[in-house]
């Protein structure tokens, strides 16, 4: 992801400090943060089952749907530095404008919360830090699918 992410700076001719990421709308955090959960997600999917597109899809959907996702960021509340805690809840207060009709209002929150960490963390390049906080999403998952 790092050279994935230099890349793209050096093509559109700007470079990201830490504080350009800590003032960035934590709605445009949760927009990128959202698309890279979606993928681990779906990557993660594909390698572990064998199975159609369709059932791939469903499994997804129990992940990245905001009631699984405000569960993710409450039992990783724990991990969290205040840094990060801080990026949650300012994603968390933000006003999307729209809550998607199946969506409990406040999971919904909590769910663009976890987005807008997802997203902080990939524009600053912490990879190691992206992967232990999904590791913990994904132990906390299996988990639950085996009791």
């Amino acid at each position: 992801m790092d050279k994935f992410l230099t890349y793209l700076m050096d093509r559109a001719n700007r470079k990201l400090t830490e504080a350009d990421v800590r003032m960035m709308n934590p709605l445009v955090l949760a927009y990128l943060g959202d698309t890279l959960y979606d993928l681990f997600i779906r990557t993660y999917l594909v390698l572990k089952h064998s199975t159609s597109v369709h059932r791939l899809h469903l499994k997804a959907v129990e992940y990245v749907k905001a009631h699984a996702q405000s569960d993710s960021i409450h039992k990783l509340e724990e991990i969290l530095s205040d840094e990060e805690k801080n990026i949650v809840r300012r994603g968390r207060n933000a006003k999307p404008g729209t809550v998607p009709k199946n969506a409990d209002v406040n999971e919904y929150r909590w769910a663009t919360g976890f987005e807008a960490l997802l997203g902080y963390l990939y524009l600053l390049g912490r990879e190691d830090r992206i992967l232990d906080v999904l590791s913990h999403v994904l132990g906390e998952k299996e988990e639950a699918e085996e009791n």
